[in-house]
């Protein structure tokens, strides 16, 4: 009994990522002495592996279903100009202008999905006509707003969000270490709700089911496009929450916001078990594939790779995982035909 389950954890794809990592972690720290510094290495690496998990999610709201989410850096953008203006022209708290931003962010997502259910176009097309839409339109608002393109009011509790761990925030006696940054709060969070969401709720698992079969799902009374139509307006309100912690670590709110998005938004899914023809989904898998993706960034940075050798190697990464993808689809449809 002992020996199954020992069999069935080392099967397991996020059991092969932790030992990645691990690996990767111990090989870069004995090549590197200073890959484990607290304050410049281990925090702005977990600081970003939070901004990407989140992205991370985005994409996999929509791969539940079997779509793809091209504009996921736009909606980003998006979501961030909103609440770039709820702080410079609106004077709006830090939380006040978060929720404004991503209300956008989900707006902007259920329109996408509105428009694919009612024209009956694929996903891949109508969400690389709406990166192309919102990269003009955001450029635009910031060059009629702005004199520096950019959104540079900071509100209070922003700065702090930036720099501060959770070494800062004390219970009692008891306080929180200083490698982590508190920005990560937010993506343990989105982790925990969008985990519920396709664990627990009814709403998730009928996107699930829709991501299997589409046909079968309406046939047994789910109503499709609403699920569709959801689960674009969950990954749009996540983008602009991913935007909202990337404008935290730069400083300000620009329209580049989330122009570098769409790659790691596929790595961590799809490495971490996500099908991309919907039906499957890996929270703890996302995070892990992208822990994964940033330490061979930063392990790689820091042992001199050009900014073309991260670029090849993260390529690499993705097909890969893309080709596991495709293994396991395979694998899946024969026991299937087993049975």
């Amino acid at each position: 009994m002992t020996l199954q389950v020992l069999r069935r954890s080392l099967a397991d794809q996020r059991t092969g990522l932790v030992l990645l990592l691990v690996l990767l972690v111990v090989v870069f720290g004995s090549l590197i002495p200073t890959f484990f510094d607290d304050r410049f290495v281990v925090f702005p690496l977990l600081r970003d592996v939070a901004t990407l998990t989140v992205v991370g999610l985005a994409q996999l709201a929509v791969l539940s279903i079997g779509h793809l989410n091209i504009a996921v850096g736009r909606m980003a953008a998006f979501g961030a100009m909103f609440m770039g203006l709820a702080y410079e022209q609106w004077h709006l708290p830090l939380y006040a202008g978060l929720v404004i931003g991503v209300a956008a962010g989900a707006a902007i997502g259920a329109l996408t999905g509105l428009i694919i259910t009612s024209s009956g176009v694929n996903s891949f097309v109508v969400t690389l006509a709406m990166d192309f839409a919102l990269l003009g339109f955001v450029s635009l608002v910031y060059s009629e707003l702005t004199t520096s393109a950019a959104f540079t009011t900071k509100p209070a509790g922003m700065q702090e969000l930036r720099t501060f761990s959770l070494a800062d925030v004390c219970v009692g006696p008891v306080c929180g270490t200083s490698a982590i940054p508190q920005l990560a709060i937010f993506a343990v969070l989105a982790m925990l709700a969008v985990g519920y969401l396709y664990s627990r709720a009814r709403t998730g698992r009928e996107m699930l089911m829709v991501g299997s079969n589409a046909v079968a799902a309406e046939l047994s009374g789910i109503p499709v496009d609403r699920r569709i139509v959801g689960a674009h307006a969950l990954s749009g309100g996540l983008a602009a929450l991913a935007g909202f912690m990337l404008a935290v670590t730069s400083g300000s709110f620009t329209a580049t916001i989330g122009s570098e998005f769409m790659l790691p938004s596929f790595l961590g899914p799809v490495l971490g078990g996500t099908l991309l023809t919907g039906g499957a989904v890996s929270i703890i898998g996302t995070f892990l594939g992208t822990s994964l993706t940033q330490v061979i960034r930063q392990g790689l940075t820091m042992l001199g790779a050009s900014v073309q050798s991260l670029s090849i190697s993260l390529g690499i990464i993705l097909l890969a995982a893309l080709s596991l993808d495709r293994v396991r689809q395979v694998i899946s449809e024969r026991k299937a035909v087993r049975r």
